[in-house]
């Protein structure tokens, strides 16, 4: 007589959950798991199984989220918080090899990712070339206005908040984020600014309404860059702000007071660093000053990988160096490193915020982007929350200065507070 087969969530508990407050319900009407606990995987469809079995690191859990063949019941961020451990989120072989000796071959039958997974290859142009780079940030940023503000909130920014004190609400955040950065390049009335990767143009906006400085900002999503022309247009600050539909390395104009880079180096790519830095130098005057805010990866940790979660469902050819890395590119390129200063918890802050607006406006989300998109994003938010939190990725500012030929700065010999709340 042939042995039964071993209950699915039996074998998923004992690879995923054990010694956690993590249940597992699977679709064979098996439950593995404390009758208390805090969150359950709910796996609905077997296809769930054929993802988490053969596909690489974290993608497996991802795909059978994001395709709806594996649910939820509890917070996405308590859930991964409990999922995080060295084996869960990167299965190795030894647990696959255990998948599949209680759930047998079937779980191996091979069947294609969900439509929401991109793999650029070279269709889509050499890495980091114009082309591609365009097609990058189309994805990740051209999936709908209505829906980065339901995300966003009206700040319309997407980038690490700086919460000015533990009450503060995400709008606060985000005001003294961009001011923050204006106060740390001493932007003074009649300057000029230019934000490259500007997203939905609140750098330029602020800057242009609140220290009177001539601003070019530009994106390479055609979404943000309409957005951002008609916020400026509604405001009546057409005369000193523009933004512009383009890659910034397409910008002719020299001589800035100041550059501003929110959140662009991750698109960038430790090769094009270099080149990076010596552009933007390349745009600033003398004593002009450079502004760089990017996630990056703590030094000893592990490189980011190509076929991952993030990289094929978030940001196709996204790369995040170490602070190092972009210090050092700084440094060695026309430049002189004048401050910095990590923001990681405050971007952990941040995006339970934006998750918190997500779960908010769900339904809505669903109707505008679909459902799968929508995972996309409650997957990758509680996810870099936790990144955060665990200090698996940081966020940094460097603020930097074009010296003149003497070597001069133009820096006060006083030691300046750029944490006060009051303008410069």
């Amino acid at each position: 007589m042939p042995a039964s087969p071993t209950p699915i969530a039996q074998v998923l508990h004992s690879v995923i959950g054990d010694g956690m407050p993590l249940a597992v319900q699977a679709f064979d009407g098996s439950v593995a798991g404390p009758s208390d606990a805090l969150c359950t995987v709910k796996v609905l469809d077997p296809r769930a199984l054929n993802y988490i079995a053969t596909a690489p690191s974290d993608l497996g859990l991802a795909r059978a989220y994001v395709s709806g063949f594996l649910d939820l019941d509890g917070d996405a961020y308590t859930a991964l918080m409990m999922l995080a451990g060295e084996h869960v989120g990167s299965i190795g072989w030894a647990d696959r090899v255990k998948v599949l000796r209680g759930l047998g071959p079937r779980v191996l039958r091979p069947i294609p990712p969900p439509p929401q997974e991109v793999r650029p290859g070279l269709w889509w142009g050499l890495r980091h070339s114009l082309v591609r780079d365009s097609r990058a940030v189309s994805h990740h940023y051209d999936v709908s206005n209505r829906f980065y503000e339901w995300l966003l909130g009206p700040s319309m920014a997407y980038t690490c908040a700086v919460f000015p004190n533990p009450d503060a609400s995400l709008e606060e955040a985000q005001e003294e984020k961009v001011d923050l950065v204006c106060r740390k390049l001493a932007l003074t009335s009649g300057q000029r600014l230019l934000d490259v990767g500007c997203g939905w143009g609140t750098m330029v906006v602020h800057a242009a309404r609140f220290y009177g400085v001539k601003v070019v900002g530009v994106t390479l999503s055609r979404q943000q860059a309409e957005w951002g022309q008609r916020r400026i247009a509604e405001l009546g600050l057409g005369d000193v702000a523009q933004i512009r539909h383009d890659d910034y390395r397409n910008v002719v104009e020299t001589g800035f007071d100041a550059v501003s880079s929110i959140g662009l180096t991750e698109h960038i790519g430790a090769r094009s660093l270099p080149g990076y830095v010596r552009f933007l130098a390349g745009k600033l005057r003398p004593q002009g000053r450079l502004l760089n805010h990017c996630i990056t990866r703590p030094v000893n940790s592990k490189p980011t990988r190509n076929g991952g979660f993030i990289n094929r469902y978030v940001f196709p050819d996204g790369e995040l160096e170490s602070v190092g890395a972009i210090v050092s590119a700084i440094h060695d390129n026309g430049l002189e490193v004048r401050h910095e200063e990590n923001f990681r918890e405050h971007y952990a802050r941040t995006c339970a915020a934006w998750s918190a607006n997500l779960e908010e406006h769900w339904d809505q989300a669903v109707a505008e982007v679909g459902e799968g998109v929508a995972r996309v994003w409650r997957l990758y938010l509680a996810g870099s929350r936790l990144g955060f939190a665990q200090r698996r990725i940081e966020l940094h500012q460097v603020l930097a200065v074009k010296t003149d030929d003497h070597g001069s700065s133009g820096f006060p010999l006083r030691r300046l507070d750029y944490s006060r709340p009051s303008r410069v």
